[in-house]
């Protein structure tokens, strides 16, 4: 019996992403039936580039990562779906596994390797790389779930989840300042989200955490062999633990008043 190949719908979210979504939209070559972004009234050249290059383009109010994830998820128009951030590109060898797995596709969903960019370097320890990911699957097999801002795709059953070879490039961070501006604006998001289900903190988690967690990226995770990069990864981390509970903590203190 002669196969045909699956259409697939690759489906981006967007803010004033005039500088990467050029590149990722290009890394698809031929891989995409249909090229969906989903944007959050961008108020850059986003739109003319997305338009420009032949992607659908609609726009949504932004109410979280997770939210915003499940509703574009509704609108692509095929049932095979790959997901990606503006700023990730496919390498070759990720694009050519996805054209082949096209042509048999046979499991609810694949995971592959993220591998990050940080201001110019490639980073291979730490605990970001390898960074497994879950973007590639059958619509309706899940949804998009965790706590804003870390989102993730959580299956409706367990079943053992194949990978695919190749990375999936990840233009993170062109500058220190950059990261931290980002740290400071996720943790904000982090602490609301965990102060809305309940979570609470206290002065010895606020203190405690950052060490572990610079102690874990920097030195279990050996985030020293990237040099630098990987002790500048692992302080910004540790701040960012130290923002997020701090927030949290005066959450917890508004909230008594």
């Amino acid at each position: 019996m002669e196969q045909f190949p699956v259409k697939l719908s690759v489906v981006i979210i967007t803010f004033n992403e005039e500088q990467n979504i050029g590149r990722c939209i290009d890394s698809l070559g031929d891989i995409a039936d249909e090229v969906l972004i989903v944007d959050s009234f961008s108020t850059d050249r986003t739109a003319s580039i997305c338009k420009e290059k032949g992607a659908r383009f609609i726009q949504h109010a932004f109410e979280g990562y997770i939210q915003q994830k499940n509703f574009a998820l509704g609108e692509a128009a095929f049932d095979h779906i790959l997901s990606l951030d503006a700023d990730e590109a496919l390498s070759e060898e990720l694009k050519e596994n996805i054209s082949q797995l096209k042509l048999n596709w046979t499991d609810p969903g694949y995971s592959f390797n993220r591998k990050t960019n940080f201001c110019g370097t490639w980073v291979n320890h730490g605990g970001w790389y390898p960074d497994t990911k879950v973007r590639l699957f059958v619509k309706g097999s899940g949804r998009w779930d965790g706590v804003n801002p870390h989102d993730e795709y959580r299956f409706n059953n367990n079943f053992p989840l194949k990978r695919l070879n190749g990375d999936l490039l990840h233009y993170s961070y062109t500058s220190i300042t950059g990261h931290i501006r980002q740290i400071d604006h996720f943790s904000g998001i982090a602490a609301s989200a965990l102060h809305e289900r309940g979570k609470k903190t206290n002065i010895f988690i606020l203190i405690i955490s950052p060490f572990f967690r610079f102690i874990r990226h920097y030195l279990l995770q050996l985030g020293f062999l990237d040099g630098l990069t990987g002790f500048i990864i692992a302080a910004n981390s540790a701040f960012g633990v130290y923002l997020k509970y701090l927030r949290l903590y005066h959450l917890q203190r508004e909230k008594k008043i």
